[in-house]
């Protein structure tokens, strides 16, 4: 017994994974840098802005010295490659990437007076390039470092918007979905290239309350406005998510527990994309 459970132990094991979070800064990539070095791994942040990186650096190593972080934009592939370079060279490897860097803007999105005539389509595009982009480049930087090792994981944020038609927030929607076809497409031709050990997938967050979208679903009372009331009864477990909810599936993916799974987007969403609102 005891055997099985140390077997079990190691396929969980974080110790020595060295993992790049971009949008480190952020509240999704704060959260899971926060857990994994909880969990021992070793994290490395990446922000396009120095002082709040900084920032939040001094914040995590309250929880583990094995923290560090590099200013870099995730659309630029200069400054991926840089930041790459010292990474290799301070650290030899890089075993999981997470592309936790995303948005959307005011004038990608449908006003309620409005319709899709009316987007904004300069913003549409610089939507595209965070959430797509802004996963395809460090994808492709880290990722052709991970090949030389033949092995490394990549792990991509999707969202719910990608899966199922959901009003007013178009440009985040395309950007999500395409983000979804990516993960697949990179999954296969990395296993085909590179062998086994590497892999990509995504997770899909429900609907979490955080400080983008709080005024759109809840009142200054706390109560859910009428979008927030929509999305509570399409969720099955009738309750918006927890950000610390996502931490398990990041956990398995980021682990040997996960060996012989890629090319797959993982719903995190209390039950809201198998329902079909009957």
């Amino acid at each position: 017994m005891s055997t099985i459970k140390t077997t079990e132990m190691n396929l969980f094991n974080l110790n020595d994974k060295v993992i790049l979070i971009t949008g480190g800064c952020g509240v999704l990539g704060g959260g899971i840098a926060k857990y994994l070095l909880q969990n021992n791994a070793t994290v490395i942040l990446l922000h396009y802005k120095e002082d709040p990186l900084l920032a939040a650096v001094q914040d995590l190593k309250k929880i583990s010295p094995k923290v560090e972080g590099y200013v870099c934009n995730v659309v630029e592939e200069n400054s991926l490659r840089v930041a790459a370079d010292k990474i290799i060279a301070a650290h030899k490897k890089v075993d999981v990437l997470i592309n936790a860097a995303g948005g959307n803007k005011p004038g990608a999105t449908v006003g309620i007076d409005q319709s899709v005539f009316d987007v904004d389509v300069e913003q549409f595009k610089q939507v595209i390039d965070l959430n797509l982009f802004g996963s395809i480049l460090p994808s492709l930087v880290f990722g052709k470092e991970m090949a030389k090792q033949k092995k490394g994981t990549i792990i991509n944020v999707s969202s719910m918007a990608s899966d199922r038609a959901i009003t007013r927030i178009m440009g985040y929607s395309a950007s999500k979905a395409a983000v979804d076809n990516f993960t697949k497409w990179m999954a296969v031709e990395l296993a085909n290239k590179y062998g086994d050990g590497m892999r990509v997938n995504a997770i899909a967050p429900g609907f979490f309350i955080g400080n983008q979208n709080r005024a759109l679903l809840t009142k200054e009372d706390g109560s859910y406005t009428d979008r927030g009331n929509t999305i509570i009864q399409n969720t099955p477990m009738n309750r918006f998510g927890d950000a610390d909810e996502l931490n398990g599936a990041i956990h398995y993916l980021c682990t040997e527990a996960s060996k012989f799974v890629t090319g797959v987007v993982i719903p995190i969403d209390g039950g809201f994309s198998a329902f079909s609102g009957v």
